[in-house]
C-alpha cells in the first residue's frame, strides 16, 4: 500500500472525530446558552424573601410593655398596635356606650369571635388592633389620657386619626358623628406563655 494511499485511507475517521467535537461543544455551548437566558425567567418564579414572610405570623415580646403603653409591629403589610391597658382604661370602657356607633361590635368581621367581647380581647389587658382608621386607612394617634382635647371636649382615652378627625376608644370602637363608621379591626392572634403574642395564629380550638 503507498503512502497516499495509507493518508486518504485515514482521513474519513479525522473527519468524522472532528465532527463529532464540533457537534459536542455546539451542544454545550448551546445548553449553556438556553440555561443563561432561561435564569431570568426561572428566578421571576422564585419568590422573594419580602413574598415568603409577608403573610407569616409575627411573634412579639410583650414582657417588657409598660402600662398604658402601645408597641407597635407590622404584619401583612399593615400596623398592628399592641397595648397592655390599665386598671383605669379597663373600667372606664363601659362608661362610653352611649357615645359609640358600634359598642357591641355587632358589624360582622370586625374581629374574631374570640375577641367580640366588651374589652374585644383576649386578655382584658391585652389590646390587639390594626390600627389604621376604617374611613381611608390613615394610622390613628393614640391619646390615652383622659381630658378635653380640640377635637373632644370630653375626651375619654383612646385613638384619634387627624387625616379626617375619626375617634374610637380604648378598645378601637369608633365613635358616632366621626366619618369612619366601623370600629377599628382586631387581627386572629394568640398567646404563647404570658409574654409572647402571635399576630396571624388564632388561639388553639378557635373557630
Amino acid at each position: 500500500m503507498s503512502e497516499t494511499e495509507s493518508l486518504d485511507s485515514e482521513q474519513p475517521s479525522a473527519d468524522l472525530s472532528r465532527r463529532r467535537l464540533l457537534l459536542g461543544t455546539t451542544s454545550v455551548v448551546g445548553a449553556v446558552g438556553v440555561a443563561a437566558a432561561a435564569w431570568p425567567f426561572l428566578a421571576s418564579l422564585r419568590p422573594s424573601a419580602r413574598a415568603r414572610i409577608i403573610g407569616a405570623p409575627v411573634e412579639v415580646f410583650i414582657g417588657n410593655l409598660e402600662p398604658g403603653q402601645l408597641a407597635r409591629v407590622q404584619w401583612r403589610g399593615q400596623t398592628i398596635g399592641i397595648m397592655r391597658r390599665t386598671e383605669r382604661m379597663l373600667q372606664q370602657l363601659p362608661e362610653l356606650n352611649p357615645r359609640l356607633r358600634d359598642p357591641e361590635s355587632a358589624v360582622a368581621d370586625q374581629q374574631p369571635d374570640y375577641a367580640r367581647n366588651l374589652h374585644r380581647s383576649i386578655r382584658p389587658e391585652i389590646l390587639v388592633l390594626n390600627v389604621h382608621c376604617t374611613h381611608l386607612g390613615c394610622v390613628p394617634q393614640v391619646i390615652p389620657e383622659i381630658g378635653a382635647q380640640p377635637f373632644d371636649s370630653d375626651w375619654r382615652g383612646g385613638f384619634f386619626c387627624p387625616c379626617h378627625r375619626s375617634t374610637f376608644d380604648l378598645a378601637g370602637r369608633v365613635y358616632s358623628g366621626v366619618p369612619a363608621v366601623r370600629n377599628l379591626l382586631v387581627p386572629p392572634h394568640s398567646f404563647v406563655g404570658d409574654d409572647h403574642v402571635i399576630i396571624g395564629v388564632d388561639p388553639e380550638g378557635a373557630s
